[in-house]
């Protein structure tokens, strides 16, 4: 069993989770992701470490309810307890010898990303961060990233806040103005990644994606996180989550994701009803 011992609610829709874990915080880097079970009936689900303190032993994940287990997870209070909580899993994100690098937040993609920009500050980096959100009140982790980059960028779709505009509006801009990076590491949701990779090939500029499809066991066995990488199969959970943007399958991992929405939807209703009754 895994303590919780900070809750927060960042917006409507995403909160922050710190988890006593002494042994995942030790190892874990950024990039890495755990699987959880909230309960022991619970599903596993992976989620990414969104920071982590060695000296405390914590690790922190910050999610979106968007389905059953992420609504059972949100209804977990500071001193409850998950029942699982494994990792640290996948592959770190390499940022040794980057001298200069643009990272590209989307949503609750931004809580994966910041972690990267802050161990990528901490070597010396000169960091750009684009975070771009669909309007204010969805708008998370703005100080934290003003923290650590050398240029900072805020973007909402409706223009509620920062910039009217995605992502690549100053990507493009600074591209076309003669901008270049060593690489581009953007996170978030698979069409705004997609959209960032288009950006950036022409320019021949490295752009890495965090790849976070249906996923089972983490390790590899089940095959359920397959993507087309290159012509190739890969397993997000051992040869990601990172990989090369542009050799990525996009349509391929937009479709696949799709394939148990409806079953997810009625699931996340379910819980919702449950804890409804519950109040009553």
């Amino acid at each position: 069993m895994f303590k919780i011992v900070r809750r927060e609610e960042l917006n409507p829709t995403v909160t922050l989770l710190e988890i006593e874990a002494p042994l995942i915080a030790k190892k874990a880097q950024p990039g890495q992701f755990i699987i959880l079970r909230v309960d022991d009936k619970g599903e596993r689900i992976p989620l990414t470490v969104a920071d982590y303190d060695r000296e405390k032993g914590t690790v922190t994940i910050i999610f979106q309810i968007v389905g059953a287990t992420t609504e059972l997870l949100n209804h977990k209070n500071e001193g409850e307890y998950i029942q699982d909580f494994v990792g640290p899993l996948g592959t770190p994100t390499h940022t040794d010898g980057l001298k200069k690098v643009c990272v590209i937040g989307g949503g609750v993609g931004c809580a994966i990303a910041l972690p990267v920009a802050k161990k990528l500050k901490e070597q010396g980096c000169d960091v750009t961060s684009i975070i771009g959100f669909r309007s204010k009140d969805l708008v998370i982790l703005e100080n934290e990233f003003k923290a650590c980059s050398s240029r900072f960028f805020m973007m909402t779709d409706d223009g509620s806040y920062g910039e009217q505009g995605n992502v690549c509006v100053p990507l493009n801009k600074m591209l076309e103005a003669g901008e270049t990076f060593d690489e581009v590491i953007t996170i978030g949701p698979l069409i705004m990644m997609k959209f960032v990779c288009l950006a950036t090939k022409p320019y021949n500029i490295k752009t890495i994606v965090s790849m976070n499809p249906i996923m089972v066991d983490g390790t590899g066995m089940c095959g359920g996180c397959r993507l087309t990488v290159g012509g190739e199969t890969k397993f997000a959970c051992v040869d990601g989550p990172d990989f090369d943007g542009h050799l990525v399958d996009f349509d391929e991992a937009m479709s696949r994701s799709r394939s148990y929405a409806g079953f997810e939807h009625k699931r996340k209703e379910e819980t919702c009803n449950l804890f409804k009754k519950e109040v009553e």
